[in-house]
Formats: structure tokens, sequence, C-alpha cells
């Protein structure tokens, strides 16, 4: 088989969603690592996960403009690279300010591949003339369980963070490089500089965005809190606690394989009041169990529940019929990735105030705003799609 049959464009951007997920779940499998040996308390935390946060939504802004004017996939394999050495210097991290620093250089690189990526997914989707973002998520989930059950092999053998991320980093290269480097050239698109910096949903598309802010923040308490949820309130092992994320992120990637096939048959509606409904579900149970089965049985019921929430709000987001699609998804996006990004350290906040079980019931209510505003997914008149420069 010839290099360019293996490295199609689906693949590259594939590689390129799976090695931003496995760095993040590299990161939230060993949260408890750096809590014990950092001597860190919720509060402190919180701060350095808002530290990661903000440094991710600052970026937002700068990697759409870089991608418009340098092209999606040149700014996403510049953006890998850096990501790759960030991870490094947060395993290496030996100070809470050490640690906040070199989270704030991992969120920005994060936040901006992300941009970037998605950027170049819809390219690669507008040519092959067909729906596949969800597929693409769904290797992010993918890549997201591959780190968190690297993170359980490094805990059970006792690695350090600085090994088990060097480590993540050198095998990220090896199995995720050579994809990134099949041939496309992005459009070029001059940036216009009289829009606003960070754009918010209006009109129809406020409820939209209430949506992705509901299953934003459900993904980023998964990411960040599952094992020290595990650990500290169930009682799991540090190496059990692990097993929260992954169970998580392996069940997302199974349902966003098959989102569009479900969606197309059942609609977006119905698809979103059951997605709302389990996720809820998933953390109200997670927060009343005592039992490590039960906690996981939940976060599988978290995954089944978000899964399909992010690409629907997205897709009609891209199919609004008065705003243009790539100002529309960048608001939605905002709500979405904001709450991912930033509703943790709130949850960190509260934990102190309150308790993690509180922390995790009051997600769990947010998360009904999905099935409260559900039938605001219904499609708009879909956009035909546009041919790409440079294949």
């Amino acid at each position: 088989m010839t290099e360019s049959k293996i490295l199609t464009p689906w693949r590259s951007v594939a590689a390129a969603f799976a090695l931003n997920g496995a760095l993040l779940g590299c990161w939230a499998s060993r949260v408890p690592a750096f809590v014990d040996r950092l001597d860190l308390t919720e509060s402190t935390l919180g701060v350095l996960l808002l530290v990661m946060g903000v440094g991710a939504l600052v970026s937002f802004p700068l990697a759409g403009r870089l991608s418009d004017e340098y092209g999606a996939v040149r700014v996403t394999r510049w953006l890998a690279a850096v990501y790759l050495v960030s991870i490094i210097f947060v395993g290496l991290a030996w100070s809470p300010i050490a640690l906040a620093l070199a989270l704030l250089v991992f969120g920005l690189c994060h936040g901006a591949m992300d941009v970037s990526m998605n950027s170049w997914a819809s390219e690669v989707e507008r040519h092959l003339g067909r729906s596949v973002m969800s597929s693409f998520h769904a290797m992010w989930s993918l890549g997201a369980g591959l780190g968190a059950a690297g993170g359980y092999l490094a805990t059970s053998a006792g690695a350090s963070t600085l090994a088990h991320y060097t480590m993540a980093a050198i095998l990220s290269v090896v199995v995720f490089g050579p994809f990134l480097r099949a041939p496309w050239t992005s459009t070029i698109r001059r940036s216009d500089r009289k829009h606003p910096v960070f754009a918010l949903p209006r009109g129809p598309l406020v409820l939209v965005g209430l949506i992705a802010l509901g299953a934003g923040l459900g993904e980023g308490a998964t990411v960040d809190w599952s094992a020290v949820f595990l650990r500290d309130v169930i009682g799991a092992l540090e190496a059990q606690a692990t097993l929260g994320y992954a169970a998580f992120s392996v069940t997302m990637v199974v349902m966003r394989l098959s989102v569009d096939r479900v969606i197309t048959r059942f609609g977006p509606g119905l698809v979103a009041r059951l997605s709302g409904i389990l996720a809820a579900g998933g953390y109200i149970l997670c927060a009343v169990t005592d039992q490590f089965t039960v906690a996981l049985i939940a976060f599988v019921m978290m995954g089944m529940g978000y899964a399909a929430v992010i690409p629907m709000a997205f897709s009609r987001a891209a199919n609004d019929p008065d705003i243009p699609a790539g100002q529309a998804i960048a608001s939605v996006a905002t709500l979405g990735y904001g709450a991912m990004l930033l509703g943790p350290p709130a949850i960190g906040f509260i934990a102190h105030a309150a308790s993690l079980r509180v922390s995790f019931l009051l997600v769990g209510l947010l998360a009904l705003l999905i099935a409260a505003f559900a039938t605001s997914l219904s499609p708009g008149p879909v956009r035909a799609p546009r041919s790409t420069e440079g294949r």
C-alpha cells in the first residue's frame, strides 16, 4: 500500500485530535500525584486549573486568526510540537508556582490546537462532502482514553510524572507524527479585524450555546476531578482512580462513532433530551454512591450522555440560517469550551466550601439544560459543502 493511501486527510486530522486528547488524558490521570507531591488543597488545585483554563481561553482568538492567516494545518503542526514539550514541563514542576506556569503554557497549547485542528477538520469535511466531524471528536476521546490508560500503567509501575510525561511525548511523536505530515494545503483567509475578539451566541443560538455550556462543564469536570473524586471521596486506590476517566472516554468513543446514524434515525431533539437525562443521572448517581463499581457505571452514563452533544451543537451552529458558519461555531464554542476549561476550577472552590459530592450534584443539575433546550438543536437549512484549495 502506497504512502498516499495510508496518510489520508481524514487520518491526518484524526491523529491531531487523538494527540490533543492523549496529552490531556495524561494530565488528568495524574492529578492525584500532583496533589500529594505538592500538598495541594482543593482550593489551590482549583486555582491551578483556573490558570490552565484562562490560558486556553486566551489562546482561542489568537489561534483562530493564525489559522486564517497561515493555514489551519500549518498552525496545528506548530502547536502540536510545542504542546508535546509543554507536558514535559508540567511533569517537571517542583512547586505550585512552577506547576501554575507550566499549566498556563499547557493550557495555551491545548486550547489553541483545539481551535486550529477543528478548523482543519472542517476543511477536510467539506472536501469529503459528508459529515465526519463526530468521528474526529471520537478520535479525541480515544486519545484521551489512551492517555488515561497510560496514567494507570505509569501509576501502577510507580513512575514519576516527569518520566511518565516524557515517555508519553516520545510515544506520541512516534505514533501520531507520521500521520500529521500528510499532504494538505489549507485555504488562507485574511482576518476581519473588525469582528470582536470573543463572540457570544445571539438569537436562537443562545439556547444552543447554553446546551454547549452544560456539556462542556460536564466533560471538563470529568477530566480534572474524576480521579480525585474516586480516590478521596469513594476511597479507591490511586491506580483505580484513573479508571473513571478511562471508562468515560471509552464510552465517548463508542458513542461518537455511531452518533451520526443515531441522530439521523431519531433526530437531534430526542437524542439531546435523552443525552441530558443520562448525563445528569450519571453525575447524581456518582455523587450519592459509596461503591467504586457503581461510580464507574455512573461515569459510563456520563460518557453516553455527553458524547453527542457538542458535535450536534456545532452542526446546528454551522447550519444557522442567519449567522455565518464560522462566527456561529466560534460563539457556541466560546461557551462550550469556556465551561469545559473554567468550570473545573469553580468546582474546586465549591468543593472547598461544601464538598466534592455537592459539586457533582450541581454539575448534574446543569446537565439538565441539555434536555430542557433540546428542541433548539433542530437544524436550519443545510449549507452546501464548499470546496477548498490545494488538495
